[in-house]
């Protein structure tokens, strides 16, 4: 019999200010297991939120900085607006007006400061991991997948490009940030990989059969952990008002969207891993329940102390559930096998 020869994944979701979420899971399983992230998986995928994780856990940055990093710097990403009072209307929240009618309900700025802190002059030629970062690039009216480089394809197009820039792409969510605007993409302009790859996990596997895994290539099976954001699992009753706008649905409009995504893509793997002829191993670990009291408070644009405080705890019980299996100890005490140049 062949000697198994395992490619392993690391896919994390979007969400905003969630991403707090999934870095606390796995700053949890790096104390457990007294390991770096990076140094146990040959690639990191990541979208919007979970893009700017997977640029941090490639850069070296442990996952408990990264928590450090949403708690300090979540409210100035996303800071908390007035709220206007209206004649016969009553009070309305000034981000939601702007978000509707003005441009986007936050500015790019406070976000590009922070992930410059973090990042600095970084580019994706200095990964220690090979990388698939979602993005839509409007310009060309198609989805866009930032990559390591690797030496595998023909690729030559995003080793140059700031961690920075890329971060900034793979978030920008529609009616919440401004598009990405790049310079070295001669100024094309990118949204959230989140409205079409929110769970990244597909595109995670597709590269690694393109490139790494299967006939006549250096692997032979593939593995992958999938981390969830936290998202609404409570559902809704009957009877919503049926003809609703913008205003109407808000939030959820995105959000919806996000989570069904996420939730086709976690099913989809967990059958393509009956039917193919090479070994996919996928282990997810979902959102925490959320309840209907808890909800207004774990949104993707909610970052307030009582937000942060309930997303550890949630991640603390996951973390502490799937550490005991043997799928995580497997993860995070094999070490990656493909090196690359960072």
């Amino acid at each position: 019999m062949e000697d198994e020869k395992v490619f392993k994944i690391l896919s994390i979701d979007g969400g905003g200010i969630k991403g707090l979420y999934s870095a606390r899971i796995l700053s949890k399983f790096e104390e457990k297991f007294k390991c770096r992230t990076s140094d146990h998986f040959d690639m990191i995928c990541g979208t919007s939120t979970g893009g700017l994780i997977a640029l941090a856990l490639t850069s070296l940055i442990s996952a408990d900085d990264i928590c450090n990093f949403y708690e300090q710097k979540g409210e100035i990403i996303f800071p908390k607006h007035k709220t206007i009072k209206f004649p016969f209307i009553g009070k309305i929240d000034q981000g939601f007006l702007k978000q509707i009618a003005f441009g986007g309900k936050f500015s790019s700025t406070g976000l590009k400061n922070s992930l410059n802190e973090i990042f600095g002059n970084r580019i994706i030629g200095d990964a220690n991991n090979l990388l698939c970062i979602p993005s839509y690039s409007v310009t060309e009216a198609k989805p866009k997948v930032f990559k390591y480089d690797h030496q595998e394809g023909i690729l030559s197009r995003d080793n140059k490009a700031k961690m920075v820039d890329i971060a900034l792409a793979t978030s920008a969510a529609p009616t919440y940030f401004p598009m990405a605007e790049l310079q070295y993409y001669n100024n094309e302009q990118f949204i959230d990989g989140g409205v079409w790859a929110n769970n990244p996990t597909l595109v995670g596997l597709l590269e690694a059969l393109n490139f790494f895994v299967g006939k006549n290539q250096k692997y032979n099976s593939i593995k992958i952990l999938s981390l969830s954001s936290l998202s609404i699992t409570g559902g809704n009753t009957t009877g919503l008002k049926n003809e609703r706008s913008f205003k109407d649905w808000g939030s959820d409009l995105f959000e919806t969207s996000m989570n069904g995504q996420a939730f086709f893509t976690d099913f989809f793997l967990s059958k393509v891993k009956e039917i193919s002829d090479i070994n996919i191993d996928y282990t997810r670990i979902p959102s925490a329940a959320i309840s209907k009291e808890q909800e207004s408070i774990i949104q993707l644009d909610v970052a307030n102390q009582k937000a942060y405080n309930l997303m550890k705890i949630k991640a603390d019980d996951q973390a502490l559930l799937f550490e005991k299996t043997k799928e995580i100890e497997y993860f995070f005490t094999t070490p990656k096998t493909y090196i690359t140049n960072g």
